[in-house]
């Protein structure tokens, strides 16, 4: 390139793209500048502040005839502008990085898709999920086939808790399982706030299973009592923020994962469910006690029955726990309230099926407390508190609504859900 007048003229092209100029006088920076009129001030196209690095596109049209024969192999679109200072630069601006092939494709099918039904019975508090088939998956062997299965997570909740699985489905993309997996313990509240996660993986026995995608699906879409299908496409799980930087991360994105990070500071509380059975017998006279061909009259009192625990949190290095239930009639001045159930080896979901009676009137039971706690045994060490929930005339939604119906009808059993949260009421001991 020639120098004219001690200015530079210096041109830079796109590989694979070249620019053919016919010989012919060398004409000065200014009058060649000349030929490429600057942006003007509404186009759309930013321009850096460096004129060293300010793109410069050229098009057949854009470049006046006076140039000679100029032209380029491939249409450019004209967004740059001459150097300042005589120096001009010719860069190409068509963007090259977008994948054809990528896997966040348009197309809703591109993991394949995924057919079950949800039903939720209000009588007895459990989720039915049956999973019945997926279709055109994608293949995550080199055999071009998958040995897809289906898990369950409620959300928010701890996964190793309310994990559900289906079976394994070996070498195909289109697998068939109709199965039906069960929640139970799953309360109304439950049913308005919690999200059921169906992620469909690839099982590998070699290395670690892949997920090939998952469905989400908002609880309160189903309504009690009535079974609703689903056919949806399953999709990539959403990123997961950091909680450093989920104040950052999440603003001005969208209201979902708002919602999702208050979620997940209130699952922190909920440590499992508890099903428990409250009843409280009246008294039995003597003679009423022959006439029924008892043995004698019996005093009155409250029957406390734990029948199970579902969801508990993992307090072991083994993913487990090794459950008990204690419970508590306060205040208890004599410390004779105490009663515990066995213990249920390596388990998040144990069944006790167990019951203790207070011997205590009516008038004096509805200025008690019933404190129910659960703890996983350790030997040799202190026992972990796993959580707990209180039951008087002071508590609050399902646990006041269990005690004043027990109050209120007397000789009935009164069975409900509660949930634990990890809060230990400071007349807790470690026994």
């Amino acid at each position: 390139m020639t120098v004219q007048r001690g200015k530079k003229l210096s041109i830079s092209i796109q590989e694979h793209m070249a620019i053919d100029v016919c010989p012919g006088p060398i004409r000065p920076i200014q009058q060649i500048s000349a030929y490429f009129p600057r942006l003007s001030p509404t186009s759309p196209t930013p321009v850096s502040p460096n004129p060293a690095s300010s793109p410069l596109a050229l098009s057949p049209g854009s470049v006046a005839s006076g140039m000679g024969r100029a032209h380029l192999l491939s249409p450019l679109l004209a967004h740059g502008r001459a150097g300042g200072g005589g120096s001009l630069s010719l860069t190409s601006s068509v963007d090259t990085s977008v994948e054809i092939n990528s896997s966040d494709s348009d197309d809703c099918t591109a993991l394949g898709t995924l057919e079950f039904e949800l039903r939720y019975e209000q009588s007895n508090s459990e989720l039915h999920c049956t999973v019945i088939r997926a279709k055109g998956l994608k293949p995550m062997d080199f055999n071009g086939l998958s040995d897809p299965y289906v898990k369950l997570h409620l959300l928010p909740g701890a996964c190793k808790a309310n994990k559900l699985k289906t079976k394994t489905i070996r070498n195909s993309l289109n697998p068939v399982w109709n199965e039906t997996l069960t929640y139970v313990g799953i309360t109304e509240e439950d049913m308005h706030r919690k999200t059921l996660r169906l992620s469909v993986c690839d099982e590998d026995k070699l290395t670690h299973n892949e997920l090939i995608g998952e469905s989400r699906v908002p609880l309160k879409r189903v309504k009690p009592d009535q079974t609703k299908h689903f056919h949806t496409c399953l999709e990539h799980p959403p990123p997961l923020p950091s909680p450093t930087a989920m104040g950052e991360a999440l603003r001005g994105i969208s209201c979902y994962l708002r919602e999702w990070e208050n979620e997940q500071l209130h699952s922190l509380e909920e440590r499992g469910r508890l099903l428990l059975s409250l009843q409280f017998l009246p008294p039995v006279s003597i003679e009423e006690g022959d006439t029924e061909g008892g043995e004698g009259g019996r005093a009155g009192g409250l029957c406390v029955g734990v029948r199970r625990c579902a969801h508990l949190a993992a307090m072991d290095v083994n993913g487990f726990s090794d459950p008990y239930v204690k419970i508590y009639l306060k205040p208890d001045i004599q410390k004779k309230s105490k009663h515990k159930t066995s213990v249920m080896k390596k388990t998040l979901n144990p069944e006790f099926n167990e019951e203790f009676f207070y011997e205590i009137s009516l008038s004096e039971l509805a200025n008690k407390t019933l404190e129910v706690t659960v703890w996983d045994y350790d030997l040799g060490r202190s026992n972990d508190f796993i959580g707990g929930v209180c039951l008087s005339c002071q508590s609050q939604g399902d646990a006041l609504r269990h005690w004043t119906d027990c109050l209120k009808n007397t000789g009935q059993r009164v069975e409900r859900w509660h949930v634990l949260t990890n809060e230990l009421p400071r007349t807790f001991s470690h026994d």
